[in-house]
Formats: C-alpha cells, sequence, structure tokens
C-alpha cells in the first residue's frame, strides 16, 4: 500500500474514532457500535475499538460479548489496566467470579493504586462469601482513596457477614459522613443496630433513609421489623403496608406483616397474609414455617403439621424446626416417627446443632445432659448476654427487699394455680413485691385475686425486653423471679439485659435455663440429687421439702359427678391421668394397655384435648389388644369441677419422662393417690419430690416394671390403696406440701440468703435451706 493511502487510512481511522467516541459519550450506544465496527474493517488491529466495544457491550448486558472484545483488545495491548478491569467487571456479571478476580488482579498489577479495581476485587470475593479477602481488598481500595464511601459501604457489609456489628458500624458512619445523602448506608446501619438490639437508634437511621429515598422499600421493612421487636405491632403494621404499598409481591414483608398480627392474635388476618406470600413465592420456607405457628395458635394442628413439614423437605435443618416438629405430633400422638426423630434431635443437640427449643425436649428424653445443652444453644442463639444497659451499681442494704416476679401467665393457668397464695402472704415487713405481666390482657376468675396480691402490677406485654429491664432497675428491684423460664411466651431476652443484680429461675420451667445471666434455680434434693448439679448452669436453691408452691385457698366443688355423667362404667377400676397430651408417649401407653389388659374390669379416664390425638390413641389401644372403648375422655372445665371430678377416679398414672406437675398437686390435693415413674431428668422428678413432701413415697417407682407391677397390685387389692388414701387424707394438711406458710417461709429464706450473699460480695452459690423443727 503506497505511503499516501495509509496516511488516508490513518486519518479516517482517527476521525470516525472521534465520531464514535462522540456518540458512545452522548449514550448513543447503538450507532457508536457501528462506527467501532466500520474501524474495525478498515483497521482489524485498533485496540482503541475492541476495548470500547467490550464497555458498550457490557453497559447493554451482552456480557458474553464483552468478553469476546475485551479479550481481543488484550491480545494486542496485554498491559492495559482499564480494559483488565472492565473484562473482570464482565466476568462477574456472568458469576464467573474466580476468572473476575484474576482479570481484576491483573489490572492491579499493572497498576498498583487502582483504587476501583481493589472495590470490584472485593465484590467478587463477596459474591464468594470469601469475606475475609473481600475486606482486605476493600482496605487497600480505602488506603488508596480515603473519600470512597461506596467501598466503606461494601465493607460494612462485609463487616456484618463476619458478624463484627461495631467495625460494620463505623464503616456505614464514615460512608455517611462522606456522602450525607446515602439512603442505602443508612439502612444498612439500621440493620447493624438491630443486630446489636439497639433499636431506637435503628428506626432513626431508617427513618433518615426513607426522608431521601422515599421509595427505598427495603428501609420500610426494616423500619417495621425494628418495630416488631419493640413490640409496637400496629406500627410495625403501617411501615409493613408502605412497603407494600411501593412493591405489592414483597414476600418477606407479607410474611413479617403476618408475625405482626400473629402477636395482636389476629390469626386469621395472619394466615391469610402468609398465604399470600406463599402464592407469590412457593417454596418460600420462612412464610410456610411462620403459616404453621398461626395455625398452631388455632389448634388446626393437621394443617400445621403439613407446613412445618414442607419446610423440612426444602431445608431439613431449618433452625429449630424438627424438635417443634417432634412435640406438635406428640400433642395430636402421632408416633408414626416418634423415635427415629427423637434420635436425630439427640444427635444434632450433641453435635451443637440448633435442632429444638429446649422445652421440646424436656417432653421426650429424661436426659439432662441433653436438657442443658439443649438450653444452651438456644440461649446463646437467641438470647445472648447483652452489656448494652451496662452493669447495675450495688446500692445500699434496704429495709424491703424488692422481688420482681415476672410472668405471661398471671390469669388461669397452672402456674397461677399453684402460687397465687404465696403471693399473698410473702412477709411484707421484708419484701415488696412487683409483679411485671406480659401475657393477655383476660378478666378471668384469678386475676383480681392476683392484681391485688402485689404492691404493684405493671403491664408490660408492649414493652421491648430492654424497656422492661430499665424500668425494672429504675424501680430497684434487688431479685427478679421469672416464673416462665424457656416455655411458651417466654421472654428470656429481659434477663439478658440484668434486670436485677439477683436473678432466678422458678416454677415454670422444670429444667436449667442454661443461661448465664441466670443465677440461681430454686429446687430441692429430690429434683436435683447431687450427682446431677452439673447438668444446671444456674446455682441451685434446695428447699427442704420441695421446690413447688400450693394454694391451699383451691376450692374443690360440691358438685358430686357420677360416673354415668363422665361416661365410666359403674362397676370398673378407674386408673387415670389428666396430663397435657403431649407428655403420653409410645412406652408410657403401651405399659397403660398391659395394665387394662391385666385388670380385666378397668378403664382409662384421659383429658379430652384435641380430636386427633383421642383417634390417635383408641387406634393404639386397638393395636395393643385394648378395645377403644376402655379409654374415656372427658373434655376441660373449671378447675373446681375438675377437682371433683377427682373423686370418681381410684389411681391417677403419671407420665415419663414429663411428669404431672400441677396436675400432681391437683390429685393429691383432690385426695386422689398419683403413682409415678421417676427418671434422671428435673421434669421426670416432679411427681416424686410431691409425694416425698406429702410422705407417700411408696407411691414413686424408678424402673418400667415397677411402675406397671405396682398399678395392678394397686387395683387389685382393694385394702392396700384403702390404706393409701387414708393416708393421703390425713397427710393431705399436716405435711409439708400444702403447708404454704411453711413453704413461704423456707422461700423467704433462699432469698434473704441470696441477697446478704450478694451484698457481701459472695457470687452466686448453691443454697440449702434447713428445714425447721416441728414443735410438739
Amino acid at each position: 500500500m503506497k505511503l499516501t493511502q495509509l496516511k488516508q487510512q490513518k486519518v479516517q481511522v482517527a476521525y470516525l474514532f472521534q465520531k464514535g467516541l462522540a456518540l458512545h459519550q452522548q449514550n448513543k450506544l447503538q450507532e457508536a457500535k457501528v462506527v467501532y465496527e466500520q474501524i474495525l474493517k478498515i483497521h482489524p488491529d485498533h485496540f482503541d475499538s475492541y476495548a470500547l466495544l467490550g464497555l458498550l457491550s457490557g453497559q447493554t448486558k451482552q456480557f458474553t460479548q464483552a468478553i469476546d472484545f475485551l479479550s481481543k483488545a488484550l491480545q494486542i495491548n496485554p498491559n492495559h489496566a482499564e480494559t483488565c478491569f472492565n473484562k473482570g467487571l464482565a466476568l462477574k456479571q456472568l458469576k464467573r467470579f474466580d476468572e473476575s478476580i484474576a482479570s481484576y488482579d491483573k489490572a492491579i498489577t499493572l497498576k498498583p493504586d487502582y483504587a476501583e479495581a481493589y472495590f470490584s476485587r472485593g465484590n467478587a470475593l463477596q459474591a464468594t462469601k470469601r469475606f475475609e479477602e473481600a475486606l482486605a481488598s476493600y482496605d487497600h481500595a480505602i488506603s488508596i482513596k480515603q473519600d470512597y464511601p461506596d467501598a466503606l459501604y461494601n465493607r460494612g457489609i462485609v463487616l456484618k457477614e463476619l458478624r463484627r456489628f461495631e467495625e460494620a458500624l463505623s464503616s456505614y458512619k464514615q460512608a455517611i459522613s462522606i456522602k450525607p445523602l446515602f439512603a442505602e448506608a443508612l439502612n444498612n446501619q439500621g440493620l447493624v443496630l438491630h443486630e446489636l438490639r439497639r433499636f431506637e437508634e435503628a428506626l432513626s437511621s431508617f427513618d433518615k433513609a426513607i426522608e431521601i429515598s422515599p421509595y427505598l422499600v427495603e428501609a420500610y421493612y426494616n423500619f417495621g421489623n425494628a418495630l416488631l421487636e419493640l413490640k409496637r405491632y400496629d406500627e410495625a403494621i403501617v411501615m409493613y403496608n408502605k412497603a407494600i404499598r411501593i412493591k405489592p409481591d414483597y414476600t418477606e414483608v407479607l410474611s413479617n406483616y403476618g408475625n405482626a398480627l400473629l402477636e395482636l392474635r389476629r390469626y386469621e388476618e395472619a394466615i391469610a397474609s402468609y398465604k399470600k406470600a406463599i402464592r407469590i413465592k412457593p417454596d418460600f420456607i420462612d412464610a410456610h414455617y411462620n403459616l404453621g405457628n398461626a395455625l398452631i395458635k388455632l389448634k388446626r394442628y393437621d394443617e400445621a403439621l403439613k407446613s412445618y413439614r414442607k419446610v423440612l423437605e426444602v431445608k431439613p435443618d431449618y433452625e429449630f424446626l424438627i424438635g417443634l416438629l417432634q412435640y406438635f405430633e406428640m400433642v395430636i400422638c402421632d408416633w408414626e416417627n416418634f423415635e427415629k426423630q427423637k434420635n436425630s434431635i439427640l444427635e444434632k443437640i450433641h453435635a451443637k446443632e440448633k435442632a429444638s427449643e429446649p422445652f421440646n425436649i424436656i417432653t421426650f428424653t429424661d436426659a439432662p445432659s441433653a436438657h442443658r445443652a439443649c438450653s444452651e444453644i438456644w440461649c446463646q442463639e437467641m438470647f445472648p448476654s447483652n452489656i448494652s444497659l451496662g452493669p447495675i451499681y450495688k446500692s445500699s442494704r434496704k429495709k424491703k427487699i424488692i422481688l420482681g416476679y415476672y410472668s405471661a401467665d398471671f390469669r388461669n393457668h397452672a402456674i397461677s394455680f399453684l402460687i397465687a397464695e404465696l403471693f399473698e402472704i410473702h412477709d411484707r415487713e421484708q419484701f415488696e413485691l412487683i409483679a411485671f405481666s406480659f401475657g393477655p390482657d383476660v378478666k378471668d376468675e384469678i386475676q383480681p385475686r392476683l392484681y391485688t396480691a402485689f404492691d404493684q402490677f405493671i403491664d408490660v406485654r408492649n414493652k421491648s425486653n430492654q424497656e422492661v429491664a430499665i424500668l425494672s432497675r429504675k424501680i430497684g428491684i434487688d431479685i427478679a423471679i421469672d416464673l416462665v423460664g424457656l416455655t411458651g411466651d417466654c421472654r428470656p431476652g429481659i434477663f439478658s439485659f440484668r434486670a436485677a443484680p439477683i436473678q432466678v429461675n422458678y416454677l415454670g420451667y422444670p429444667g436449667t435455663m442454661g443461661a448465664n445471666f441466670i443465677d440461681y434455680i430454686i429446687a430441692d434434693h429430690t429434683l436435683i440429687p447431687a450427682k446431677s448439679e452439673e447438668f444446671y448452669a444456674e446455682k441451685i436453691i434446695y428447699l427442704p421439702n420441695t421446690y413447688q408452691a400450693n394454694d391451699r385457698k383451691k376450692v374443690i366443688s360440691d358438685k358430686q359427678f357420677s360416673r354415668t355423667e363422665l361416661g365410666l362404667p359403674e362397676d370398673s377400676f378407674v386408673f387415670c391421668c389428666f396430663n397435657n397430651n403431649h407428655k403420653i408417649l409410645p412406652t408410657t401407653f403401651i405399659g397403660w394397655m398391659r395394665i387394662l389388659k391385666t385388670v380385666k374390669s378397668s378403664v382409662m379416664l384421659l383429658l379430652e384435648d384435641n380430636s386427633w390425638s383421642e383417634v390417635n390413641l383408641k387406634r393404639e389401644a386397638e393395636k395393643q389388644g385394648v378395645e377403644a372403648s376402655r379409654l374415656i375422655f372427658v373434655k376441660r372445665t373449671s378447675l373446681t369441677e375438675h377437682l371433683a371430678r377427682h373423686r370418681q377416679a381410684d389411681l391417677f398414672l403419671d407420665t415419663f419422662p414429663y411428669n404431672a406437675h400441677t396436675t400432681a398437686s391437683d390429685a393429691l390435693w383432690a385426695g386422689l393417690p398419683l403413682l409415678t415413674l421417676m427418671g434422671e431428668s428435673f421434669a421426670s422428678r416432679v411427681a416424686a419430690s410431691l409425694l416425698t413432701a406429702i410422705d407417700l413415697p411408696e407411691l414413686i417407682t424408678t424402673t418400667q416394671e415397677e411402675y406397671e407391677s405396682l398399678a395392678i397390685e394397686l387395683a387389685t387389692n382393694p385394702n392396700k390403696l384403702k390404706a393409701i388414701k387414708t393416708k393421703l387424707e390425713s397427710n393431705r394438711l399436716t405435711a409439708p406440701l400444702f403447708d404454704t406458710p411453711r413453704f413461704t417461709k423456707h422461700l423467704e429464706e433462699a432469698y434473704i440468703t441470696m441477697y446478704e450473699r450478694y451484698h457481701n460480695d459472695l457470687p452466686p452459690d448453691n443454697i440449702d435451706i434447713q428445714d425447721e423443727p416441728k414443735s410438739h
């Protein structure tokens, strides 16, 4: 080619390149592309045209084509940092992360101060969950370009993933200081504050994000979630509704909207919201799980179990769910998978996996080591100790020790039926009593009695755990007594903030809470023998007779139930068990059936809890060779009438490993002997504790064979059973079990000893309260 032609060609390419570049800068991408391609027809090795075609293809989301063009450019000039960088961007879009990282590395080698390449390299590493490497890459970018808000923002995201929340918070704050209108950073700052349980600050951060960006739907969602944590459910619903207006198919919002409705007991509306989320996203397992929880509230157990099983099909390790499934299968006495699931749950707990809530495993295993391990896993995950309120500074000794009793059950509930008189007869010269009630606001028979028993009765349903802890500190609670523990509607989070200098686990939960912020558990030597102390995270208060408070004012109705009225044969021996159905396990039930087969004219009287359990138990009876008609179910009724119908039973057969607790006291108060099987765990030794306290140790057995043998003997030896009934009647008002003033004195001595240890700068320790000698 002649020199003149080469010169003309060079001029033409230069002209076309300037034209293409101008079109590109004007965002006329298709026209620019035509020009670049025209250049390549004239000059096939034109580096800039390939490089810019690659950039343009990336802009139009044609990433495969972008990589092709950029690769051709790099064949011509392998040492062009920006082109290596752009190729890395395109590779990342195609999720070819390792190749993307390699491209960024090449760009950085060529240009060591390339902050954007370090930033994008961090993004690719973050996408592959290589968070520590991503963090280092962001740090390099920031060291080169200190006012780099996007790098600080993404650094915060990685630190949050690493659960380094304080550092993440600092990173977001720096990003916002550089770019004050950075709504996404404000939103993410709020998320970190949420993780730190600084909910009020989180609300402020979300509010600022929304002010800057009114359509930032995630901020409304997160705002609602923080309000949910603060138990401001109506306000949470407002925020969720705003999010839904912006994004009607936002399934996470619909699910948490349902959660707010669930907390407000608007169950049908909650179910509708979960189902809407599932219609949009059929495999949304959190919505299936939440739907199960709502259905449980309505006792639609069959539907709830389907929801839970759906979750486990998709995610077999869904946190704590297999234990919940097992529990509600036990509620309906569905034992098809009982042994397999039980063993699986225990294996997972042994491996420190999040398999079950603690209460659920107490119902089916007698292993106190598993109980402690499960409680520790649960509390550490759900309610870790929180030092944000700082320590409680020691005050001088007071004339009166201020006791705080915390419960969801200040109403017609088994716990209140036991403890009401204790509240009434506490020594008001030595103690001031404050109730913190976080249960439903119901107007029932016992609530007025409870209300007047306290010096103050405070409704804290709508206060957050932190707010309740702050209020407790402000009042000056000396000893906080958690009457719920880890049962339904529990709120250990209150005590995780340290509501009081001394915190106690009592009565509601039959086992250790496994929490480092609970100082003591109230028990007795039957419940927790010395060999079992290692299975309790708390120090143990040993009361001298029994741990259980009782109420001598418990009224037994004068109504005389006939056997016919209860559906009982007139001439049968009546075994009974009024424990909740979930306590009836296969081994216990099969043992009962052997007893019924041996005692030919006997029947079993049970509490009707749900239709499924009745069907399943009758079917199981038939499988064991016992006519289903020999199982007779009675409905729940008022406590006074329930106590009265105990008169038509002959012997209460206890369950194992979760014994009768309040139901055992009810039976003994009503004069009905109770036969128990004592195991190793707290829950399996309660009835033995009560029988010891009423001086009937002959009704305590330690093996299944002994339990069945004694049941048969008492049913077939009328004189022996009559002697036991006579002894029970004699002991009922003289033995320690129902001597409430005596019990109260022992419990108060325990409180005083805890208080004195604290004021003498002594750490919590086991305390053994001695019984006073009886005067003659």
